[in-house]
């Protein structure tokens, strides 16, 4: 059966049923983190005591990892009682840590976010205000779980300050990563799982009426089972009331849409589903050539564009030039004052038909299109991608048993660091022993000792 139990037949999706989002929308920041963590169900002092408030003190934070009958309050529990593992990430917003638990006679593994606070001069970050906000309302089995909030103490390493982590579930892989590895092959069921989830978690994103914002490979976590979690909510938001005006600093430059590119304020959902499409292409690529390839960069396959401008003229090179019968009103946006494009045809069709060997045109090819359409009124929902035949013809999407089964985790920066080690290794002239389990899976390397505790706060 290609949908489980969450989308067991197209009358159930029709429906749109979904959980009402408690809380409301944020806007702006506030000044001290005390408001966020007591919004949270607890109280954060400048030296990281915390306080309970008393509706909080008998409440238990659901997804919290606690067992029946107990109690765990977020921002309660020190960040002192996970032992790292490894680091598998680092960005602008900090690093991640792969990190344990023991729990009784069960251990436990999470992914420790730490809330990078440095450039702040008054109070939280409003991201991270955001993707608590947001996490703490979501419940889906294709949306990552934000398990709890943990502190570290103010010392001279964080400036008195004190530090917050974010503890998610762990998952083994992230897309970006298994996109980049030389050692992953996917085949065309695999896509269609990863489709399929991906998808079922923005259709529940939208029904709720949040916007994620940044939907990327690397923001697409994969569990070792084959299962999608969508995560990184730092730029999500709701968008219910249609006459506020969103910023137009948002997504990924290659995964962005043309309306967002053009400065339009009043974008909504199908912003998310341009990114999907970005990901089926890049999806496809992998499967037909072994390696990772942006849509944007064919047909040489390297690179990519650099800038909006780049973006905005290799989108309509790809898509075809906008008319104001294909796309009514796109010449009023903002963004097309100074600019001007020669009337040109769309190219994706055959550019994915030279580059992806064995695509099927009767079901990917118009799939992909419909997602990279132009005009956001002519996309597909999430909704009607999951009805669209995609899904419906064979091959179906493959169980969970059929997945992938890798040696080694693999998310982007793990990857990026293995590619630079082996790089430098190689130019010294070490050779490296060639890697066992054949395509789909690598040998199992031996676990390195973790060590006692996470890095001192404010390193």
């Amino acid at each position: 059966m290609l949908f489980d139990t969450e989308f067991p037949t197209r009358a159930w999706l029709a429906s749109g049923q979904a959980l009402p989002l408690r809380g409301s929308r944020i806007s702006g920041s506030w000044s001290q983190p005390d408001g966020l963590l007591t919004e949270f169900g607890c109280g954060l002092a400048g030296s990281a005591q915390v306080v309970a408030t008393p509706a909080a003190a008998h409440q238990s934070q659901p997804g919290s990892g606690t067992t029946k009958g107990q109690s765990r309050q977020w921002g309660a529990r020190s960040v002192d009682v996970f032992q790292s593992v490894e680091q598998i990430g680092e960005g602008q917003y900090g690093q991640v840590w792969l990190a344990r638990e023991q729990e009784g006679d069960k251990t436990v593994m999470v992914a420790l976010k730490k809330i990078k606070m440095d450039n702040e001069k008054e109070g939280f970050p409003i991201t991270a205000i955001r993707e608590i906000k947001i996490l703490k309302n979501l419940r889906h089995p294709n949306i990552v779980r934000l398990r709890e909030i943990v502190t570290s103490k103010a010392s001279d390493n964080n400036k008195q300050k004190g530090s917050v982590y974010m503890v998610f579930e762990y998952a083994d892989h992230d897309l970006m990563g298994l996109l980049l590895s030389p050692r992953v092959r996917l085949e065309k069921p695999h896509i269609k799982r990863y489709m399929k989830q991906l998808l079922e978690g923005l259709h529940y994103l939208h029904t709720q009426k949040i916007l994620h914002r940044d939907i990327k490979g690397a923001n697409l976590l994969i569990t070792k089972e084959g299962d999608i979690k969508i995560a990184d909510f730092g730029l999500a938001r709701s968008y219910n009331d249609p006459t506020v005006a969103l910023t137009k600093k948002v997504i990924t430059l290659w995964y962005r849409p043309p309306e967002v590119l053009l400065e339009s304020d009043k974008y909504g959902a199908p912003a998310d589903i341009w990114s999907v499409g970005c990901i089926f292409a890049e999806l496809l690529l992998k499967h037909s050539t072994g390696q990772y390839r942006n849509v944007w960069s064919l047909p040489n396959g390297e690179g990519g564009p650099h800038n909006e401008t780049e973006q905005i003229n290799k989108i309509f090179d790809v898509c075809g030039t906008p008319t104001r019968e294909s796309w009514p009103g796109h010449d009023q946006l903002p963004g097309m004052k100074n600019l001007k494009f020669k009337p040109k045809p769309t190219t994706l069709a055959a550019l994915m038909r030279e580059q992806c060997k064995g695509l099927d045109e009767a079901t990917e090819l118009p799939f992909c299109q419909a997602m990279l359409t132009c005009n956001p009124d002519k996309r597909l929902t999430a909704k009607e991608a999951l009805d669209h035949d995609y899904f419906w013809k064979p091959p179906l999407a493959a169980e969970s048993h059929e997945m992938p089964r890798l040696g080694e985790a693999c998310h982007e920066w793990q990857v990026k660091q293995r590619g630079r080690r082996e790089k430098r290794e190689n130019q010294a002239g070490h050779q490296h022993p060639p890697h066992q389990g054949g395509p789909i899976g690598v040998a199992r390397p031996a676990h390195v000792p973790p060590s006692n505790k996470m890095p001192r706060a404010g390193h």
